[in-house]
């Protein structure tokens, strides 16, 4: 199981950590909202749980957890600047369908 991040990922995630002056990753999980189900979750993380798995890549963290995993597996996370937007993207081969705002999904 795993999941990877672009260049431009680890990039900005390095950034706003380096910002935010301390951490030692991003945590990435799922919880139920939206019209399909779930939704990514985001948020700094300063030291993992010991149930937690830990992917790291150029000296990037990521740390999820077990319940989360499932869903996530395979996925990769960019992160993307379109005109005056920007955000982390998600592409997950675990997703059968998406709402058409694109803020949920259903595995």
């Amino acid at each position: 199981m795993a999941i990877t991040m672009t260049e431009s990922a680890r990039a900005h995630i390095q950034s706003q950590l380096a910002k935010r002056g301390r951490g030692i990753g991003i945590r990435v999980g799922v919880k139920t909202a939206g019209c399909s189900g779930l939704a990514y979750v985001l948020e700094f993380v300063d030291s993992a749980q010991a149930e937690d798995v830990v992917f790291e890549q150029d000296g990037t963290m990521l740390v999820v957890d077990p319940k989360s995993l499932v869903y996530l597996d395979g996925t990769q996370m960019d992160f993307v600047k379109e005109g005056l937007n920007e955000g982390f993207t998600f592409s997950n081969p675990n997703v059968k369908n998406a709402c058409g705002c694109g803020e949920s999904f259903h595995v």
